[in-house]
């Protein structure tokens, strides 16, 4: 069973019955009540109550309806669970400037358009039954309700403009888009006479193209012709003198062969020769090295030897002070648990002797007590 509570906050005001608002404000005193504005939305008491407690009951019953619809709220939180995280860790909100920025046109069926629009709905029917709710138990009149059925009537009015005015954009839009049309079909057939005029000025420059290479072609080959001509003429009068240059030609090739050889023979002893020298100063340096290194692990190795010795000198000095210092505090124990045995045992004897001087004398704890006499037990 859902428990109800007997009063609903709206807007930060406590509120509950329609008669009890009532009789409260009718307290206030008989001024209060002629303040009020008395027109056509105004109604008698009896059926301002009447509606105000029927309203009540219907808020009472939407909210009911809503808070036990889970799975829709549930729905609405996943959908909107970026915009609650913004809002918990506090990311500013980008400001919009127009109601219909952030909806996209091409997703209108989608579940977030419509969780929202239902919840948007459901919010206003509360608004609005709350707001003529107060105006009927504070003022005993409807005026909210008619504002908002105006503000709606004005704004289908305003809708109903804008078809109107799309209808005449949409016409509007189609005799131009049939002008565009014409006038691109003739735009299209200029474009093809003048394709087909520039086609035949293409086909005349290919042909004289073609004109000009071949006589270029037929000029080349008759030059490469007569090159030729020219150059045997010239190679059967050069020929005896080229066989003689070509003779000494050859010869001083292989004497700069030979040359070449015997250089190259004199580079190969010079450079293993300069390998041997590279490779006993290698040789060399290492033995320096080794010997260097040797000589300076001797050296570290003595001086840590050095450092150990003094190190040891200076333990055996400390521990014979050490020593010497023990021997001097066993001694000095000795002593005094030599002197707090004499003092004990004088103390003792002299206790010994006090105790028994006491005892003797009968002084102190030892004093006998005196005993009552038999005869005055008698008498009492």
């Amino acid at each position: 069973m859902l428990n109800i509570a007997s009063s609903i906050t709206i807007n930060s005001t406590s509120w509950g019955r329609a008669s009890d608002i009532s009789s409260r404000e009718s307290s206030e005193g008989i001024d209060d009540m002629k303040e009020v504005y008395y027109d056509k939305f105004s109604l008698p008491y009896f059926k301002a109550s009447l509606f105000a407690t029927a309203l009540e009951d219907c808020i009472t019953q939407i909210r009911i309806l809503e808070q036990c619809n889970t799975e829709i709220r549930l729905t609405k939180t996943m959908v909107e669970m970026q915009k609650l995280l913004a809002d918990k860790y506090g990311v500013e909100k980008k400001k919009l400037c127009d109601e219909l920025e952030g909806i996209d046109t091409k997703k209108l069926d989608c579940l977030d358009y419509k969780l929202e629009k239902l919840d948007n709905d459901r919010k206003l029917l509360v608004y609005v039954l709350s707001e003529t709710y107060l105006d009927l138990a504070r003022h005993r009149r409807f005026y909210a309700l008619s504002d908002y059925v105006t503000t709606v009537t004005r704004k289908r009015q305003h809708s109903q403009v804008l078809i109107e005015d799309e209808a005449k954009n949409k016409l509007l839009r189609r005799e131009t888009q049939r002008q565009l049309r014409q006038q691109r079909n003739h735009i299209k057939s200029v474009t093809y006479d003048c394709n087909m005029t520039v086609e035949n000025l293409k086909n005349r420059v290919q042909d004289a193209a073609l004109n000009v290479e071949i006589r270029c072609r037929y000029i080349g080959n008759w030059q490469n012709a007569r090159c030729e001509q020219n150059s045997q003429r010239i190679t059967l009068k050069d020929t005896p003198h080229a066989k003689n240059i070509d003779f000494y030609k050859q010869k001083i090739e292989q004497e700069h062969r030979v040359h070449s050889e015997v250089e190259l023979l004199i580079n190969i002893l010079i450079n293993e020769i300069l390998e041997k020298v590279e490779h006993l100063m290698v040789k060399y340096e290492k033995d320096m090295e080794k010997m260097d290194l040797k000589i300076q692990r001797t050296k570290n190795k003595y001086e840590t030897t050095e450092e150990r010795r003094y190190a040891l000198e200076e333990k055996l000095k400390l521990r014979e002070e050490e020593l010497n210092n023990w021997i001097a505090f066993k001694d000095k124990r000795e002593a005094d648990r030599l002197y707090r045995e004499k003092m004990t045992d004088a103390a003792l004897a002299i206790q010994a002797w006090w105790r028994g001087l006491l005892v003797r004398l009968e002084l102190g704890p030892y004093k006998p007590t005196k005993r009552p006499a038999r005869g005055d037990k008698k008498k009492k």
